[in-house]
């Protein structure tokens, strides 16, 4: 984690998943950090991509959860691939609608090799954060 690393995709990742500091340089080979930037890259990364869910989201009424579900949905997608998902349409039209569990599951793929591939940690995060979204308030 204080190493980079490349995770199942083959992205170059430091800390807590980042792929990129603050200054927007990309993580790449051989990189090292502490545990102190570590978490201090974390919570610059919650606080942007909880900013882009608020502002995609902003007429939409959410429980903590189905927040949360979407803030570590975008932390993990990009706030690029968040805000084009189906997932935010759907929530933008009825966040209680079944589908978006359905939404959740269309981003479970890597590429490899140029082609996408089927991912089960990504399958198993998806299940998490839509069973979160799902689930009673908090």
């Amino acid at each position: 984690m204080l190493t980079s690393y490349q995770d199942t995709a083959g992205v170059w990742t430091i800390g807590w998943g980042s792929t990129m500091y603050k200054s927007g340089i990309r993580v790449t080979r051989g990189e090292k950090i502490t545990r102190e930037q570590a978490d201090d890259l974390l919570v610059w990364e919650i606080k942007n991509k909880s900013i882009a869910v608020s502002a995609a989201l902003h007429n939409v009424a959410l429980n903590q959860n189905q927040y949360d579900a979407l803030v570590s949905f975008t932390y993990n997608v990009g706030v690029g691939g968040f805000v084009n998902s189906t997932l935010v349409k759907i929530v933008k039209k009825n966040p209680c609608d079944p589908y978006i569990r359905e939404c959740f599951a269309m981003w479970n793929k890597i590429t490899v090799n140029g082609k996408k591939v089927v991912s089960k940690g990504l399958t198993n995060r998806r299940q998490r954060e839509s069973d979160l979204y799902f689930s009673p308030k908090i």
